[in-house]
């Protein structure tokens, strides 16, 4: 999972309006939940970035081909104790959960751990999934550029800019 720091503000009111919907949490300051949330979700996207770059940094300094990119994002991800790709929806709900049990926003967690991440789970999925959209197109328009060279990078940026533009995203 791709998480776009643009987007976080709107995935906390998502995540934290869909636990007070439920019941799950009682908060008397719903404001101050969702920047307890936020933090959590722009602390991931920091640290998915700083993953990125220090696998490129490990890509350009080995000399490796770009198809060794995803899988050195996997070495430096489990090196700094953070999930990446198909783990990172769990991974930030247990790092959400915790932050819930311990935030002094939230005056009482009603819900068990499971309730509470099947209710977080929807509003990140649906991300997920727009995220998936918009680098499947992207890719379908870059069939020309070899991936992970600095061409497709350059590229890969400006048509997904132009495409999130265009959609209004």
């Amino acid at each position: 999972m791709r998480l776009q720091v643009a987007k976080v503000p709107q995935l906390a009111r998502e995540i934290v309006d869909a636990l007070l919907a439920e019941g799950d949490i009682e908060a008397p300051s719903p404001d101050e939940v969702r920047s307890d949330v936020e933090s959590v979700l722009a602390q991931y996207a920091r640290d998915e970035a700083d993953v990125t770059e220090r696998a490129r940094e490990l890509q350009a300094k080995r000399g490796l081909g770009p198809g060794e990119l995803g899988r050195l994002r996997h070495l430096v991800a489990e090196e700094k104790h953070i999930r990446i790709g198909d783990e990172a929806i769990d991974y930030l709900l247990d790092q959400l959960v915790e932050m819930l049990m311990h935030s002094s926003n939230v005056e009482e967690v009603w819900s068990e751990d499971v309730d509470l991440r099947r209710h977080m789970r929807e509003p990140l999925r649906r991300q997920d999934q727009l995220e998936e959209q918009l680098q499947a197109e992207v890719r379908g328009k870059l069939r020309h550029v070899q991936e992970g060279t600095a061409v497709w990078e350059v590229e890969y940026r400006r048509v997904m800019e132009d495409i999130k533009r265009r959609k209004g995203l």
